[in-house]
């Protein structure tokens, strides 16, 4: 019988269409996409080993092998995360969302409060990628009044979209882990109270764990707070999209906790890549930036997860009981939920800080060397020999 030949071009690109695999990428604007991972055989019974392999499997990036596997990978360890009795799911999204959009444009809808001033990463996401990202945004606001400030929930929700089959998967994944109610555990910060909280607790690991990095910004910069409160989006704004996926990979698997890890070793990697010299006259908050933007020149993925997984951190507990201690310094100073655009400094006053026996930088550093939440207050002068004397009976 005849055969029918077909001749293209070289310059020809051969898509596979696998719209009816799990995350097939159909929110995803290939031509500005990383070069794509290898495939590889991947065992299908992966899922079933213990979590002591699985983590071990995802922070050398086995997930990678394959986007199906990721998007295989990414939904049941979702559905394996702890959350609330009710929690919106793909059913209640598909009702919502034609509820509150109907035949209208998503861009007639505004995005939720908690978004505000909030930066909104796409990750090679195509027009319709964006679209989505936008409802299900919407529709999280509209399911969760209780959320007031999240900045890392569009990174989140764009990053899903990229290994999700619809929208409303996508929503249901993103929904479970806001719901998530596993002791000690967290995975998004939903106010501003627990966002600050988290930053400071970053800065108090950042002084226990990265001295050397730490006295450098502490030096440099008239806040190291403003600095540290950029950690996340150091993770899931600055990164490429290669770093940012491994970093999701893990942190799906382990929370919060492996965010304080990587985030802790790009500041060991800024330290061994700056010296003060260099920083003279820059401003420190934007120099981490674009270089975290710009790691792939100092180390790869691989290196960088090894060095942060190797930095002996607090357990889990731990973690959060430092983070419940800063939220209460933070609640006693004011800031709270319902004042959660207010900004704040720490506490010392350098415009006006006098002394005969350190100067304001080497000021900056004392102070930062006090954990964040008693740094918070004003000090109090409690005794001077210059006013009371060298007794030692006062």
């Amino acid at each position: 019988s005849p055969v029918t030949v077909v001749i293209t071009s070289e310059a020809d690109t051969w898509d596979i269409d696998s719209s009816s695999c799990l995350g097939c990428g159909q929110f995803v604007d290939w031509d500005r996409m990383p070069d794509p991972e290898q495939e590889a055989c991947i065992p299908r019974d992966i899922l079933s080993k213990p979590p002591k392999e699985l983590k071990k499997l995802a922070r050398e990036g086995y997930w990678a092998a394959s986007r199906a596997l990721r998007a295989q990978v990414y939904h049941q360890l979702i559905q394996q995360v702890a959350c609330r009795l009710v929690t919106p799911d793909a059913l209640v999204y598909r009702d919502v969302a034609n509820r509150l959009f109907g035949k209208l444009s998503v861009s007639s809808h505004p995005l939720p409060e908690f978004l505000e001033a909030c930066s909104m990463p796409t990750y090679c996401l195509n027009l319709e990628g964006v679209t989505a990202l936008k409802k299900i945004l919407i529709c999280v606001g509209n399911l969760f009044p209780d959320i007031t400030y999240s900045p890392i929930l569009p990174s989140l929700v764009a990053l899903l979209l990229h290994y999700s089959e619809d929208e409303a998967q996508c929503f249901e994944n993103i929904s479970r882990l806001i719901a998530s109610n596993a002791p000690h555990t967290s995975y998004i910060d939903q106010s501003f109270l627990a966002h600050q909280a988290s930053c400071m607790t970053f800065g108090d690991l950042a002084n226990k764990h990265c001295p050397a990095a730490h006295k450098l910004i502490a030096s440099t910069s008239e806040s190291v707070f403003e600095v540290y409160s950029e950690w996340l989006s150091w993770l899931f704004h600055d990164l490429p999209f290669n770093y940012a996926i491994r970093v999701f990979d893990v942190y799906l698997l382990e929370g919060q906790k492996v965010l304080y890890r990587i985030a802790l070793a790009l500041l060991k990697q800024y330290r061994l890549s700056v010296s003060p010299a260099e920083l003279e006259g820059t401003h420190i908050k934007a120099d981490l930036q674009a270089f975290v933007q710009n790691i792939a020149e100092h180390v790869t993925v691989d290196k960088l997860l090894e060095r942060a997984f190797g930095i002996r951190l607090f357990s889990r507990k731990e973690i959060w009981l430092l983070q419940m201690a800063n939220r209460k310094a933070l609640m006693e100073r004011g800031i709270t939920m319902v004042q959660r655009r207010q900004s704040f400094h720490l506490a010392v006053d350098m415009q006006n800080f006098s002394s005969s026996i350190v100067t304001a930088q080497e000021m900056r550093i004392i102070w930062s060397w006090i954990p964040e939440r008693f740094s918070l207050f004003p000090p109090l002068l409690l005794f001077s020999t210059s006013e009371d004397g060298c007794s030692l009976q006062r």
